[in-house]
This record gives structure tokens, C-alpha cells and sequence, in this order.
């Protein structure tokens, strides 16, 4: 895909959706930093629906300890691997009070040296917390660089490098997230909606996918 492809391809998505955000809830950085760990290998809807009441007691790492790894998991337990995730978190808020006076660090790499924060998470609290310009690549945005031909790599982290060479300012700051959301209800794994995709036709992927026939009534 050519600059002016690029350009093209995120201006449609923008004006799709000129105001795209995450769609895990938290009240602030701590908060999303907790659901962030929490939403690996689990869902958005499941991880908001989990942490509802846990984030009505819980604003700060100092109330996360005080409640205790086993309340904890009576709130998490509907979210896959919740025991090891529930560890972390007890872990990452331990950590947060020791290293940084209970704040979460607005820097990268100081957000990956806490339990359970890998790359991608970091670069999610970094983007929606401190509105830096990065590019966390998870199984929907792999998937669409790749397919589309925007991004292409055989690691998350080759298609990161390649988005944050190819991604041209105004679209830095909400590339994330215009991208996760147009895997997600769109480019889909399975079978992509092609036919309601806006960017159709800047796409690599050749097989688009028809629109479905509609039953006779």
C-alpha cells in the first residue's frame, strides 16, 4: 500500500468513526491498566462486565491490596485464566506503590517491567492514558495489517514497527484504535464483511468476501 493509499485508508476510517475509543471501562489509569491485563485472551464485554463492581471499590493499587488476591477472584472469576491474571494484578499494584507512589508511570518501559505487562498492554495504557502515539498489536490488528496490506509481518512486533513507519499524521493518535474496531466488526476472522468495508478497495485481500443473499420470504 502506497502513502497516499495510507492516507486514503485511514481518512475513511475516520470518517467512519470520527471519535473511536476503547471499549474497556475504566476511570482512570490505573483503572485501565488493571482491565488491559485482565482482557488477554478474554473479551472486552466480558472483562467490563467483570470489573463493574470491582471498580466501584477499587480506584487505586493501595484498595486493590487491601482487598486481597481471593476477593479479587471472586470478581474476575468469569474471565479466563483468572487466577494467574489475579496474581498480577496483586503483583502490578504491589509494585506500583513500591516503585512509583502508587501512579502508573507514563513510559513504556516502566510499564513492562510490571507482572503481567507485555508489550501491547503497555502500549494500550500509553495511547489511552497519556494520548501517546503507539501501536498495540493484538490478534485484530495482525490480522488486518497482513490481510489488507498496510502492515505486513510474521510477529506482532514487525507489524508494529511497520505501522509506526507507515501511519502519517493527523491518524497517529487513534490508528489503534480505528484498526482494532474494524477487525472486530468488520475484517473479521473468519469471514470478512467486505461488502460493507470502506476500504474495500485499497485492501490486498483478493477473495472478498459477497454480501449474503437474503432468504425468500
Amino acid at each position: 500500500m502506497n502513502k497516499a493509499d495510507v492516507v486514503e485508508f485511514f481518512s475513511r476510517l475516520a470518517a467512519d468513526n470520527p471519535h473511536p475509543e476503547t471499549e474497556l471501562e475504566s476511570g482512570n489509569p490505573y483503572q485501565l491498566l488493571v482491565a488491559v491485563v485482565l482482557s488477554a485472551q478474554a473479551t472486552d464485554v466480558g472483562v467490563n462486565k467483570a470489573t463493574r463492581t470491582l471498580f466501584e471499590q477499587v480506584h487505586t493499587p493501595e484498595q486493590l491490596v487491601q482487598l486481597g488476591e481471593e476477593k479479587l477472584k471472586e470478581h474476575i472469576k468469569t474471565i479466563g485464566l483468572f487466577n494467574t491474571k489475579a496474581k498480577n494484578v496483586i503483583a502490578l499494584s504491589e509494585q506500583l506503590i513500591a516503585d512509583h507512589g502508587g501512579e502508573v508511570p507514563a513510559d513504556r518501559d516502566e510499564l513492562e517491567k510490571l507482572p503481567g505487562v507485555g508489550r501491547k498492554t503497555a502500549n494500550v495504557v500509553m495511547n489511552v492514558a497519556f494520548g501517546a502515539e503507539t501501536f498495540a498489536v493484538d490478534t485484530h490488528i495482525f490480522r488486518v495489517g497482513n490481510r489488507t496490506g498496510l502492515a505486513r509481518g510474521k510477529t506482532p512486533l514487525t507489524v508494529e514497527l511497520k505501522l509506526e513507519k507507515a501511519v502519517p499524521q493527523p491518524f497517529r493518535l487513534h490508528a489503534h484504535h480505528w484498526l482494532i474496531l474494524h477487525g472486530r466488526y468488520v475484517c473479521k476472522a473468519r469471514t470478512p464483511e467486505c461488502w460493507r468495508c470502506v476500504v474495500a478497495d485499497l485492501c490486498a485481500f483478493k477473495p472478498k468476501t459477497p454480501a449474503p443473499k437474503s432468504r425468500p420470504a
